[in-house]
């Protein structure tokens, strides 16, 4: 994807008010975890179809914590562990309250994500989601790879901060190449202005 092609990141405040809209939604735990699956755990419109709940759930049916997510639900071999944010597992525990009362729920072969006409959505229809999402609060530029590329620039300012590095959020984005993970973070000038400062 060329620089200037790529979908824009989000600030902390476009964050937050898109979670708090898409609460108030009539399906608004459901759209509000689509947006977190995204930009509190990095993956893509493919795999947040794809998601079921047998890659989040615990042996006994609890909402574990971390997603397990398969190379078959990802893009190619990029299967991986990742980490549940509080925030994101906490509407996982939400919305599996309200899959079980839904009828030929099954732990092992259900989605997460569902619509009221089909047991799966597609990746498409992810895709047409965070774009009227985006349009309805008036941000433009943003697609479904914005909540994408927020995390992976998120991540990588502040990986250092525990002790980790580029190939752990290399290995959180399901990245074959840590040169493809260096393409979707975002500078900052800012930064750029205080380290040569320090030197």
């Amino acid at each position: 994807m060329a620089l200037g092609k790529q979908a824009k990141i989000l600030t902390k405040g476009q964050v937050d008010s898109l979670t708090a809209f898409l609460l108030t939604r009539r399906h608004g735990i459901r759209d509000q975890t689509v947006f977190l699956l995204s930009v509190r755990a990095g993956l893509r419109a493919k795999e947040v179809a794809n998601l079921r709940w047998a890659m989040v759930l615990t042996p006994e049916g609890e909402v574990g914590n971390a997603i397990h997510l398969t190379d078959n639900a990802s893009k190619g071999r990029s299967g991986r562990v990742i980490p549940l944010n509080k925030q994101l597992r906490l509407n996982l525990v939400k919305l599996l309250e309200v899959a079980k009362q839904g009828r030929g729920f099954d732990f092992e072969k259900s989605y997460v994500i569902t619509t009221e006409r089909s047991a799966q959505t597609s990746p498409q229809a992810v895709v047409n989601m965070f774009k009227r999402w985006y349009n309805d609060v008036g941000l433009l530029g943003c697609s479904s790879h914005s909540g994408r590329r927020t995390f992976i620039t998120n991540a990588a300012r502040k990986i250092s901060t525990v002790g980790g590095s580029l190939r752990d959020v290399q290995m959180l984005a399901g990245h074959a190449s840590l040169a493809v993970t260096q393409r979707y973070i975002e500078g900052d000038s800012e930064a750029r202005q205080k380290i040569v400062d320090l030197i």
